[in-house]
């Protein structure tokens, strides 16, 4: 795990990022940015269980190519998730929060994964865990209002306009952060390359 100081606020954004892009990085920006962040720990995961992964391009791969598109000294390339033998969410956060007490963490997601958040294993437990972020992406902005994790969790909405005070909150909390969009998309770059 990236090493932290007392009382850092930290992003963590994970991901197959089978293969990651612009988009991406895009996501990672605005979290930045608009949450406050000190850093960022960009999660590479080893695989989705809720997706085929028989195109999945080997781990260290999607290490390289993440690192060699993050810029930003404060964005942390990590596939530490590999080392802890647990592929599920929940358990990694609960990891995460039981090794660093001493920081304050906000999971930050793609709104593209809430239409479907309902389906991770133990997905109350995560927005119970720590307070998510979610960052607009082409397609979902609407899924905030849509989604099952926005209407069980709807009370817990913070405005986006105090996103920086995200971190503050008790879990569950969470917030929807617009902003500009990349139409790039894994699925697609993958298709383009014909696997």
């Amino acid at each position: 795990m990236p090493h932290t100081e007392r009382g850092m606020v930290v992003g963590l954004f994970g991901g197959s990022f089978n293969p990651p892009h612009e988009g991406h990085v895009l996501v990672a920006d605005i979290a930045m940015r608009r949450l406050g962040l000190d850093q960022l720990w960009w999660m590479v995961t080893p695989g989705n269980p809720l997706k085929d992964n028989s195109h999945l391009a080997p781990l260290g791969r999607r290490l390289a190519l993440s690192e060699a598109i993050t810029a930003n000294p404060r964005i942390k390339v990590t596939a530490f998730e590999k080392t802890l033998g647990v592929n599920y969410t929940a358990r990694v956060l609960a990891h995460v929060k039981a090794r660093n007490p001493h920081v304050h963490f906000i999971w930050v997601m793609g709104a593209d994964n809430l239409a479907g958040f309902h389906k991770w294993q133990r997905w109350q437990q995560i927005a119970q865990t720590m307070p998510i972020a979610v960052i607009d992406r082409p397609g979902s902005t609407l899924a905030y209002l849509s989604s099952k994790m926005a209407r069980t969790f709807d009370y817990a909405r913070l405005d986006e306009d105090d996103a920086r005070k995200l971190w503050k909150q008790k879990a569950p909390a969470w917030t929807f952060i617009h902003g500009p969009r990349s139409l790039l998309s894994s699925t697609a770059l993958r298709a383009r390359a014909g696997g």
